[in-house]
């Protein structure tokens, strides 16, 4: 056979190809002489076909057929064989390919090879690609080279041995004894790994943890050493000296000094001495300074040390590189509900990169800007936002709409302030303004009494400018439609009223179900609105043309409506006034003590007590995922409340209180709940409509000889359910069980599956606050069945 090229006139030719299909037909023509040469076993040029086929490889071309080949190499007694040989393992074999066990023995004889260069290339190929059976078979040999005195093989085996531990985590107590001994050692390259060794034992097990807690003191010391010692020419990177070491030293800190006085306290003032001693002209001091800062909010550390910390994250927001900005202000997110305050002093520059040209660094700043509105700085933290809100690009509307939206609500200053926020983000954000926001602004201004002619009449202005925005005009429209009579009458104290008539105003309603730029759900509103104007305004007969032409419109839903408002007119004219009057202050919540868990979105929050003073309703909350997650993972479904009654619903309703304790139910009740005299029973019945609803009464006891107050019940159940939980009788259990306080829970199982709950029990009881958890797994079959 003619003697195959050598990998050096192989690349130069391929780079002479000067499209992808020529390049193609070198590589083909070049495999099958590789192929040929391989079936002739040619021994003499394998390890130059095998370079050759890496090289291959490495352009994204089929090189398979190359593995055996590899192991050969590996099998021989010459070094530059066993090289290409152990970087084709690592390259073109893993665990999937059952040909890498063949390696095991190989691997085996070159750990105890006479020579360290043999070794380590075992020690690197078994480090990149061994499987959980190599690393068994193999650890022994690992273990024996991490004792060795060869700085060059120790390095290696650490590292090696990281691998062995991920793959076989319950190996790890071998490696504890060969681990003591390493940082003592002087060479930084056996330093390192060993620092790597010992954080990835103690990330995986509490007890190695434990274990090496106490090696913090050795650890500040070697890294005192390195910010003290001078000039290194072999560890120096741009005036640091080895900052690759004091990064992974700073690591291992942050994981041994979290959640532990002790060790926190002893690194406490070489953490201080990195902060201030670091160089930051170069990105290898910004480096070691991230780490520090991050090490400092991991660990139990003094608050002087943090105020350091997020001054060093301060300074990163200055600075040129916009990696490091974005990096400063991720790092503030994290820690901002810590050290609010601290974090509060660089507000004038995290406001600043709101400006920023880059994407990332803009959206990074409006969130840390939102984190640090409080009651103090509502006022100039709104005008920086909106001013960003009028400026920032499309991505960022929506997000910063409902930014705005819920930091008003919690920290306006007034009434006015808040309701001229919303309509300057109505105007500015437009159609940008996400659909949910629109019922929360509905019920702010309906609970806002005294701005509801302002509100009027701003929204209407807003109208005759621009009729675009639709969440704008959905607001507006529905304002019109409760409060037309205030707007007409030009009842304004807070500024100076315009004159509007009844027509002018029914011609801009009217424009709206016309227009092309109205959604559906617009002219929804509009021609609700149209029709509550009918009860304020003496234009009946207009109004009653307008609902009559849209009952044949070709949207189902507009003609829907105008349907039954037409029928309103017709048949049941006496019941309108009635209908349509004005709506009600909206409450969140009921407002008697108890708690339930509403729904909205998929999402859910917690209602307690007045809702004036919780966030909106879409907003998450961390008391009602607490229960939730009960039921642990995917298989849960947040608990379901629709309809708050306005009065403590009965046990089993007016009817059945006439008929006293009669049972109409065949289903047994159950004791859910027993536990320090709080005694929970529940009691249950058939849904007539619906067979697939149970109603269940849970009756609350108390035979201790206090009352129990502030008593809360809250339920969860898997997601093939939905449930339901009614308002209770009273939030004051009383003493030595003489009275019960009862609740209705309804439970939609269309699956008829096996019903399982847990519940959250929470109750004052002699001063002191009590908590409970308890699964409720034994019902009777008949409750769901």
């Amino acid at each position: 056979m003619p003697v195959p090229i050598r990998l050096r006139e192989l690349i130069r030719t391929i780079r002479t190809a000067r499209t992808q299909a020529e390049e193609r037909e070198m590589i083909q023509k070049e495999c099958a002489a590789i192929r040929s040469s391989f079936r002739e076993e040619d021994n003499t040029y394998r390890c130059r076909n095998v370079a050759k086929l890496l090289y291959m490889h490495m352009l994204g071309y089929p090189a398979h057929f190359g593995q055996l080949e590899c192991l050969k190499l590996i099998a021989s007694q010459k070094f530059t064989d066993k090289r290409i040989g152990y970087l084709g393992a690592m390259l073109l074999l893993d665990e999937r390919q059952d040909v890498h066990l063949l390696m095991t023995n190989c691997i085996k004889n070159d750990l105890n090879h006479s020579t360290q260069y043999v070794q380590g290339l075992a020690l690197c190929t078994l480090g990149c690609m061994g499987s959980s059976e190599m690393c068994r078979d193999l650890a022994g040999e690992v273990e024996k080279l991490l004792k060795t005195s060869n700085s060059y093989l120790r390095k290696k085996a650490a590292l090696c041995a990281v691998h062995v531990i991920r793959k076989v985590p319950e190996l790890m107590e071998m490696f504890l004894p060969a681990t003591k001994n390493l940082l003592s050692e002087k060479n930084h390259g056996v330093l390192h790994t060993s620092v790597v060794l010992l954080t990835e034992m103690c990330e995986r097990s509490p007890d190695m943890l434990s274990h090496f807690r106490k090696l913090v003191p050795q650890l500040v010391r070697i890294l005192k050493n390195l910010i003290m010692s001078g000039y290194s020419p072999e560890h120096d990177v741009s005036g640091i000296s080895d900052p690759f070491l004091q990064v992974r030293i700073l690591r291992l800190l942050r994981i041994l000094g979290k959640s532990d006085d002790d060790s926190s306290e002893a690194m406490n003032d070489i953490l201080a001495q990195v902060a201030t001693n670091t160089e930051t002209s170069k990105n290898v001091g910004n480096a070691i300074l991230y780490e520090t800062v991050l090490t400092i909010m991991d660990i139990k550390s003094e608050s002087g040390l943090r105020v350091l910390a997020i001054n060093i994250l301060g300074r990163f927001l200055l600075n040129n590189d916009k990696n490091i900005r974005y990096v400063a202000l991720t790092s503030l997110l994290k820690t901002v509900q810590t050290d609010h305050n601290a974090v509060q002093r660089h507000r004038s520059t995290i406001v600043d990169c709101l400006k920023d040209l880059d994407v990332s660094i803009k959206r990074r700043a409006m969130e840390l800007s939102f984190a640090l509105v409080n009651g103090n700085n509502i006022r100039g933290m709104m005008k920086e936002l909106l001013y960003f809100l009028d400026s920032c690009d499309p991505e960022f509307k929506a997000d910063c709409a409902s930014g705005v939206f819920l930091a008003a609500e919690k920290y306006a200053p007034s009434k006015r302030w808040h309701i001229d926020t919303i309509m300057r983000v109505l105007t500015t954000a437009g159609s940008y303004v996400r659909d949910d926001s629109v019922p929360n602004l509905i019920q702010l201004i309906t609970n806002s009494v005294e701005m509801h002619a302002y509100t009027v009449q701003r929204l209407y202005k807003a109208l005759l400018e621009d009729i675009s925005q639709q969440p704008l005009v959905q607001v507006a429209s529905w304002c019109i439609g409760e409060y037309g009579d205030l707007l007409v009458s030009g009842q304004c104290e807070e500024e100076e009223p315009i004159q509007v008539s009844e027509d002018e105003v029914l011609d801009v309603l009217e424009g709206l179900l016309v227009s092309n730029l109205s959604t559906p759900v617009t002219r929804g509103y509009s021609l609700t609105a149209i029709m509550k104007l009918s009860t304020r305004f003496s234009s009946v007969n207009r109004i009653k043309k307008v609902v009559s032409i849209y009952g044949s419109s070709i949207d189902v839903e507009l003609q829907q409506r105008a349907v039954e408002y037409n029928a309103l007119f017709k048949k049941y004219d006496h019941m309108r006034p009635a209908l349509l009057e004005r709506m009600p202050i909206m409450e969140k919540t009921a407002t008697n003590g108890p708690t339930e868990v509403v729904q909205t979105n998929g999402e859910t929050e917690p209602a307690v007590g007045d809702a004036k003073h919780l966030p909106p309703v879409s907003q998450p909350s961390n008391q009602a995922n607490d229960l939730l997650d009960l039921l642990g993972g995917n298989d849960v479904v947040p608990v379901i409340q629709t309809t708050v009654p306005t009065k403590p619903a009965s046990a089993g309703g007016e009817l059945l209180d006439l008929l006293g304790d009669l049972s109409l139910s065949s289903i047994p009740a159950m004791t859910a709940y027993n536990k320090n005299g709080l005694k929970i029973d529940f009691t249950f019945e058939r849904a007539n409509p619906n067979p697939n609803i149970a109603v269940i009464t849970i009756h609350a006891s108390n035979s201790t000889e206090a009352d129990m107050t502030d008593f809360v019940f809250q339920a969860a159940v898997p997601k093939t359910f939905q449930l339901q939980l009614l308002s209770p009788s009273s939030n004051v259990v009383p003493a030595l069980n003489q009275g019960t306080v009862t609740q209705v829970i309804r439970v939609l199982n269309p699956q008829k599956q096996q019903l399982r709950m847990r519940i959250k029990l929470t109750y004052t009881h002699k001063g002191s606050p009590v908590q409970d958890l308890a699964e409720v797994n034994n019902f009777p079959p008949q409750s769901w069945q």
